[in-house]
């Protein structure tokens, strides 16, 4: 198991264009066609299974919004910064 990070954690790691809601991360990606955000939500499950970090994906016109929470620890872990940075990477 992850332990919780502080705020002052969270805040210090948060990747740019992610933010805090609560316990958890979010970040809304945009796309100019529907089809490219459909693509790039596939490849967020697709890393989310190998990753086994899953975050919740709402799939919008021209945007994809991306959660990440760890519900075991009930907050933000270390776990969901990393997936956060990923899917920056993978960008």
């Amino acid at each position: 198991m992850a332990d919780l990070l502080s705020d002052e954690e969270i805040e210090a790691q948060l990747p740019d264009g992610w933010e805090r809601e609560g316990d958890e991360i979010v970040r809304t990606f945009e796309f100019d066609e529907y089809l490219d955000g459909v693509a790039f939500a596939q490849s967020v499950g697709e890393i989310a299974e190998h990753q086994f970090h899953h975050p919740t994906i709402v799939i919008g016109y021209e945007e994809v919004e991306v959660r990440f929470t760890s519900h075991e620890e009930g907050g933000i872990t270390e776990d969901d910064v990393e997936m956060a940075q990923i899917l920056d990477d993978e960008q």
